[in-house]
């Protein structure tokens, strides 16, 4: 896909370049950053782009359990952290 095809976007901005960081901490962590050319990623298989947006997932949700542990109330983290020109849906609206 082009750079005007980009249909991901971050919820946000102000994380934009926190993010960017993350993605390549985690692609030089399963050893692929070397491949990554001037931020270009079109030379890295499709496996190895899922295993890095996979293990973006995957430690940003240990990320939330943690903070759930120590919270012991996802109410209140969710309150924290939703608010409704953020994009997020509050906890206490969704159907359960």
């Amino acid at each position: 896909m082009g750079t005007g095809q980009k249909r991901n976007r971050i919820l946000v901005p102000e994380a934009t370049q926190a993010m960017y960081q993350f993605k390549y901490e985690i692609a030089r962590e399963l050893g692929i950053e070397n491949q990554i050319q001037n931020g270009y990623w079109g030379y890295i298989s499709s496996r190895d782009c899922g295993s890095v947006g996979g293990n973006m997932v995957r430690r940003m949700i240990q990320t939330i359990e943690q903070s759930l542990a120590s919270q012991g109330n996802l109410s209140s983290l969710l309150a924290q952290t939703a608010t409704p020109s953020s994009g997020y849906v509050e906890y206490n609206t969704l159907e359960r």
